[in-house]
């Protein structure tokens, strides 16, 4: 995720998994493609900002499980990065906006944003695990821890 004087910069899932969620930028991996390849391959196509690989700062690994819909279990690999090439654009899957640390929108984002995230604001390493109930929503179990 990109960050600049005290901001973060978040974009407003527009289609699909996360639709209606601000969020960060972010995808899949395609076959035979690293991690932080498709990070930056997704960053480009969400957003339009091309990252120099030597860029991105893995901070954070988050582990999601949820209890009804297994097929949507994931590991989340977070990087913070803080110099690239261009400006967001707005996307047919991505609208981008800034926000300051202290204005992040939390009640329009996943559950688990406002658990991890002060980590990642403060550029401390961290692990995470969430277990999300029925719904898909709803929070049953966390674990966060600083390294």
């Amino acid at each position: 995720m990109f960050v600049k004087e005290n901001k973060v910069l978040l974009a407003m899932k527009k289609r699909g998994f996360g639709e209606g969620n601000w969020n960060g930028y972010g995808g899949k991996l395609n076959p035979g493609e690293s991690v932080e390849d498709a990070a930056l391959r997704e960053i480009e196509e969400e957003s339009g900002i091309r990252v120099p690989k030597e860029n991105l700062k893995h901070l954070g690994t988050i582990d999601f499980y949820f209890t009804d819909k297994p097929d949507w279990d994931q590991q989340a690999i977070v990087y913070r990065i803080d110099e690239w090439e261009g400006e967001p654009i707005e996307t047919e899957e991505m609208k981008p906006q800034w926000f300051a640390f202290d204005e992040i929108p939390y009640e329009k984002m996943w559950a688990d944003d406002i658990h991890w995230y002060p980590h990642f604001l403060k550029g401390e390493s961290f692990s995470a695990e969430f277990r999300f109930g029925e719904d898909g929503k709803r929070i049953v179990n966390l674990k966060v821890e600083k390294k």
